[in-house]
């Protein structure tokens, strides 16, 4: 790959930098070169990146972060699952960990800080207490996960779910990727073992808690005008499948008043779907993005129509009554056209709320910063979510320019990824007093 199109990724960052903000130890030249040099590993002529889950580019991103971990004075270590464990030690070395990651792997093509922000920022918090010359009382610990986004497999958080237990074993040695290449081959190809691979499970009463900075992936803190937020919650994915069965016939031969048009009866349902969120919460959301028609042929009416609703909230009654409300919907239009209707749930994820004590320490992180707290719920999921289910956890957003994500275009300013780690440092260091 050309690597000639990332090579000012770390000078673009300090052109419009606030050196104002490089106090308590921190460095914003240091993280935007660190995110320069990952830029490299897995560089597309487009300028993205390509850094799939269990790849070359990804293991190779994960030892040079190793490395920067090495020199910033942690012990580091490999689990089973390939996660990457740096550890510094805490002065008291009986009392859970405090910690904090995110991911390098990315989407085919994807952008530059959605995962390896988190995992500087991170880093960043050691980098700035060895500067400053303080110790944690709990041991602290920077995380990267394996394979989150999922790429390969089309699943994801998968480093995570392994560390928490809660990981599948049937379905993931079911996994194949679009090369042919199933679960085991791959992984083992990565350096991992499917002998052990299923036993990175920790012992999660010696956490304390999992903090993760990450970039919103929305425009609503771009909206306003804040360089950071706090994740109220983050939305767990019900995915209903929907199928309308007609009758096929033939498009010229059928009058208009005796058909059975699948297509045009899903159309309705389509464009009722999206004002039903709001009448079950603020929140809630609802996305048709993946349909099959049947027969498919220019000249046939439409005999079976599936559609794929994936339908989110951080409420799990509120994600009930919407997938209620769903069905309700489309058994009313298909009865109407007189076609039949049957339903199936393929996915369902329980969302995570952020718990309201560590919502007020990130409250106070943001006001000791000079601003403005503003929550907002995340739509996507992440590693939080996952160690959420077990520990306490909590997110902090950093502002996306346009809300692009999963796009070689994807950006954060340097200020505010500078910002999202001063957050970060003083939220860790909240839960290390308390």
């Amino acid at each position: 790959m050309d690597t000639t199109a990332a090579s000012r990724l770390d000078e673009l960052l300090l052109s419009d930098y606030d050196h104002t903000l490089d106090h308590g130890g921190i460095s914003g030249k240091r993280i935007a070169q660190r995110l320069y040099e990952l830029s490299k590993i897995g560089l597309t002529d487009e300028n993205g990146s390509y850094r799939i889950g269990f790849s070359a580019e990804e293991k190779l991103a994960k030892q040079l972060v190793a490395n920067w971990m090495t020199e910033a004075g942690l012990s580091v270590k490999q689990d089973e699952a390939g996660n990457i464990i740096g550890r510094l030690a805490g002065n008291d070395e009986e009392l859970p960990a405090i910690l904090s990651g995110s991911h390098v792997d990315s989407v085919p093509n994807g952008g530059h800080f959605d995962g390896p922000l988190g995992v500087l920022a991170a880093l960043e918090v050691v980098e700035a207490w060895r500067e400053t010359g303080f110790k944690p009382t709990h041991p602290y610990e920077v995380i990267i996960f394996s394979d989150e986004e999922g790429a390969r497999f089309n699943g994801g958080l998968t480093g995570s779910r392994a560390m928490t237990g809660d990981i599948d074993v049937e379905n993931q040695l079911s996994l194949v990727d679009s090369e042919g290449a199933n679960f085991q081959t791959v992984i083992e190809n990565n350096g991992l073992s499917l002998d052990t691979f299923f036993q990175a499970k920790r012992d999660l009463s010696r956490i304390k808690a999992y903090v993760e900075v990450h970039i919103e992936q929305g425009k609503r803190l771009e909206k306003e005008n804040l360089p950071v937020g706090i994740v109220s919650g983050i939305a767990g994915p019900s995915w209903l499948k929907i199928t309308l069965s007609g009758e096929a016939g033939h498009a010229g031969n059928t009058p208009m008043d005796d058909r059975k048009d699948a297509l045009v009866a899903a159309g309705e349902l389509l464009a009722a779907i999206p004002a039903l969120p709001k009448m079950v919460s603020s929140t809630a959301v609802a996305t048709v993005g993946k349909l099959h028609v049947h027969p498919n042929g220019v000249n046939v009416i439409p005999g079976r129509v599936e559609l794929f609703v994936d339908i989110r909230d951080i409420y799990e009654d509120k994600v009930d009554a919407l997938v209620a409300l769903t069905i309700e919907k489309a058994a009313a239009i298909s009865e109407s056209y007189g076609i039949k209707t049957t339903f199936e749930q393929t996915l369902k994820v329980s969302p995570m709320l952020v718990q309201d004590d560590i919502k007020e320490l990130l409250e106070q992180s943001l006001q000791k910063m000079a601003i403005k707290p503003y929550f907002l719920p995340s739509g996507a999921g992440h590693d939080a979510m996952v160690l959420g289910r077990h520990v306490p956890s909590a997110m902090i957003f950093a502002r996306s320019r346009k809300g692009i994500s999963h796009n070689p275009e994807e950006w954060t300013t340097l200020s505010d990824c500078v910002q999202s780690v001063h957050v970060l440092k003083n939220m860790i260091e909240s839960l290390d007093e308390n």
